[in-house]
């Protein structure tokens, strides 16, 4: 049943399907619509109600979307993309800022110098406009609230859905076609996401180097765009493969291969150094396929007892985690099924849900 509520939603990154945050972006105004939430979708590139065209995301923020606002009926703007709302307020209008996670903060040499200090300028002033701020996870909202002058009651926790998967189409005929070229082996481990060393793969790649000398040989598949940072992985992976390791690099894939590919790995490994949810990782529980992740920023929160959880500095323990699992079906059938229960947790409605509560707690002035 429709209720009486209009959101401008934040729409920069709708039309680039390599980001988390556009993938955030669609699902959430779908399940926001599901729930009767009027959308008008602002500054997608040709997407939406308002498209930027040639104009960049920054540019048509400062400089486009105060103007529409204050022209347009919707009493809510929701920013959708860290840190990027109007520098200044838009008078009778209400906003929202979700912040998934402080990476240019916590790891400086995950990004450039330039995205460094834009993310850190304007998330200051940004924090300071919105009337509300929404994290992913509490461990972002922890991470937020000693490093800024926020009254904590204006920090909310909305964890993202993972049920989106179930609505990607299998592969057509061209997607088999490729994943028969590839000749994914019977058992291998999985590795998906961005190539960047804040994804620390170094540490899954010295994991199955310890592995080989002590004579299990694992095959790998690295799945994901290449990234800030990338080339070194990148680098090295070519050097395994012509050392022996069997590796396939398979680089950036649409999500119908992307999921087939991860519903096939025998494990999923992901080491990262810090994520602010960590959604990769929920995905493989989703799909019924055991997962070992890193201990490092929301992925204990998010993936709960349901993954195996190692140190992301610490190879040999990856090393350890993997074989247990890789040695024992039983293991691998306890964790898939733990892990589908864990992630059924997750689904879009309720982060619709709690944004929906955010939204009516602003325009009530709380």
């Amino acid at each position: 049943m429709p209720i009486d509520l209009s959101v401008a939603l934040d729409a920069t990154l709708w039309d680039e399907p390599t980001t988390g945050i556009g993938l955030y972006t669609r699902n959430l105004a779908r399940a926001l619509e599901d729930a009767g939430v009027q959308i008008r979708r602002l500054g997608a590139r040709i997407s939406g109600e308002h498209p930027r065209g040639e104009m960049s995301a920054s540019a048509y923020v400062v400089g486009k979307v105060p103007q529409l606002l204050s022209h347009l009926g919707e009493p809510v703007y929701h920013g959708v993309c860290n840190f990027n709302l109007p520098l200044t307020r838009v008078p009778g209008k209400r906003m929202v800022l979700t912040v998934h996670d402080l990476i240019p903060i916590l790891l400086p040499d995950a990004v450039s110098t330039a995205y460094r200090w834009q993310f850190r300028l304007w998330l200051a002033r940004s924090l300071q406009v919105a009337d509300a701020i929404i994290c992913d996870s509490t461990r972002t909202k922890k991470d937020l609230l000693p490093r800024f002058d926020i009254v904590p009651d204006r920090v909310h926790v909305a964890h993202l859905g993972v049920d989106h998967v179930d609505s990607i189409p299998p592969p057509d005929a061209v997607g088999l076609a490729y994943l028969r070229a590839v000749s994914l082996p019977a058992q291998f481990v999985l590795y998906a996401g961005a190539l960047d060393v804040r994804k620390n793969v170094a540490c899954l790649l010295d994991a199955i180097e310890l592995l080989r000398g002590r004579g299990e040989t694992v095959p790998l598949a690295v799945m994901g765009q290449s990234w800030f940072g990338s080339t070194p992985a990148e680098k090295r992976i070519a050097a395994m493969k012509g050392r022996g390791f069997d590796i396939r690099l398979l680089g950036y894939q649409p999500p119908s291969i992307f999921y087939e590919v991860m519903r096939r790995a025998t494990a999923f490994v992901f080491p990262s150094r810090y994520e602010g949810f960590g959604l990769p990782p929920l995905e493989a529980m989703h799909l019924g396929v055991p997962v070992i992740t890193s201990n490092a920023g929301a992925l204990p929160e998010i993936c709960g007892s349901a993954a195996l959880h190692v140190a992301p500095e610490d190879p040999s323990a990856l090393a350890d985690a993997l074989m247990a699992l890789l040695k024992s079906p039983e293991q691998r059938v306890i964790r898939a099924e733990k892990g589908r229960r864990w992630a059924a947790r997750y689904t879009w409605q309720k982060t619709a849900r709690r944004t929906i509560d955010v939204y009516r707690s602003v325009l009530a002035g709380r």
